[in-house]
């Protein structure tokens, strides 16, 4: 692939970047932006919204015609690092998780304009946030096919009973995604829906606090007790869950690595300043060489991310399913982004584990980094499959 970017995307990228630093960087150092799960307050994320809107900074991910800026996987790479420069800034620019894949799935496998505008505009217009529930209880996590969230035929509707949890975003959301079964065939056996949250038999039973961070609308536990869904809000045929999963969950992995790199430079950025300034036994930081080794560590492995993750983008582009790929950039990127925030408090020392810089929110937000959207481990058995059918064929040139 080649590397270089157009002139066009150069110049988004350094608008993004200019928005971030003008706009949400200075936001870091106030109190009162924030919400009570450490996310940035609704009014405040409304009224830079607009801004952006205004600058054309919106939506990069959808076709020019739906209101978005029609990247492909390639320029949405770059432009989604300098616009994570802020963890704010995803959600600012409406390309933050879930909305984000969910976007991608419904431009994909909605076929008629109607549905469209009924479903996606709203997510896009940034009217209406969204969620994904597929993940369960007992079941459903990295494995799809231990669904046990049912969906029974009833006359032209299908009346769902079941429970989810961890289901990103969805105190608030209207609109969602539901992974149920509809039979026990093995590979055909999950259906996905769509449903608005205004329907009835179904509840958020809880939002389950954790350790980090949190997106608008948390990770919630969700109670289906006899929600019906008319059989025109099914997505694609009878079966075809799973591969509405897939068509969803690969683009979303590495769209977590895109904005997963920015933070991580990010953190980068914040130690950098400090150890060039920061006097210790005579000298800067920056010239110990102790320092320089674990600096410049951190930065070769978020190199590494970035090409793993361009590479990944480009097969995308060229119409792969680059699933070794995917997984190749996830998990490095995952472990980079809580090695890149380690470092920076490490070298920040007392004011890194304080609350003065960003770092610490990273840190704590980093370690879901490594189990979201699949484990770790999971991936790494999905690349040793890869290479024990592949062989020296695992390693070929595209």
């Amino acid at each position: 692939m080649d590397f270089s970017l157009s002139p066009e995307l150069q110049a988004l990228c350094q608008q993004v970047r200019a928005f971030v630093s003008r706009e949400l960087l200075p936001l870091e150092s106030q109190t009162g932006f924030m919400d009570a799960h450490e996310n940035i307050d609704e009014t405040v994320l409304d009224g830079l919204r607009a801004k952006a809107k205004a600058e054309g900074l919106w939506a990069f991910q959808m076709p020019i015609e739906r209101g978005g800026r029609g990247l492909n996987h390639v320029g949405m790479a770059a432009v989604y690092e300098e616009a994570a420069r802020s963890p704010f800034g995803p959600v600012v620019f409406n390309c933050a998780a879930p909305d984000d894949g969910n976007m991608q799935v419904l431009n994909k496998v909605l076929k008629t304009e109607a549905l469209k505008q009924r479903w996606l505009q709203p997510i896009i217009d940034g009217k209406v946030r969204s969620a994904f529930a597929m993940t369960e209880p007992k079941g459903c996590g990295s494995d799809p096919s231990l669904t046990y969230t049912k969906a029974e035929k009833v006359g032209d509707q299908w009346r769902i009973t079941g429970r989810k949890w961890f289901i990103t975003g969805a105190e608030g959301a209207q609109t969602f995604i539901l992974i149920a079964r509809t039979s026990d065939d093995e590979r055909k056996g999950l259906t996905a829906f769509l449903f608005d949250a205004d329907s009835p038999g179904w509840r958020i039973e809880r939002r389950i606090a954790i350790m980090g961070p949190e997106e608008h609308g948390g990770h919630c536990e969700l109670v289906f007790d006899g929600l019906m869904i008319p059989d025109e809000q099914r997505l694609l045929e009878v079966g075809d869950g799973l591969k509405v999963t897939q068509i969803r969950l690969g683009p979303a992995r590495l769209t977590h690595c895109m904005r997963w790199l920015g933070l991580s430079k990010r953190c980068l950025e914040i130690a950098g300043a400090y150890i060039r300034q920061r006097q210790s036994f005579g000298i800067t930081l920056a010239e110990h060489e102790g320092v320089q080794w674990m600096l410049g560590e951190a930065a070769m492995d978020i190199h590494i991310g970035r090409l793993l993750t361009m590479n990944a983008a480009w097969m995308l582009d060229q119409g792969d399913f680059a699933r070794k790929e995917v997984s190749m950039a996830k998990v490095q990127v995952a472990d980079t982004l809580h090695k890149a925030a380690d470092t920076a408090i490490q070298l920040l020392g007392a004011q890194g584990y304080s609350k003065d810089t960003l770092v610490e929110w990273v840190y704590r937000y980093a370690r879901q980094a490594r189990l979201v959207d699949g484990a770790s481990e999971i991936h790494k058995m999905v690349l040793s499959r890869s290479y024990l059918a592949d062989e020296s064929e695992f390693f070929r040139w595209h």
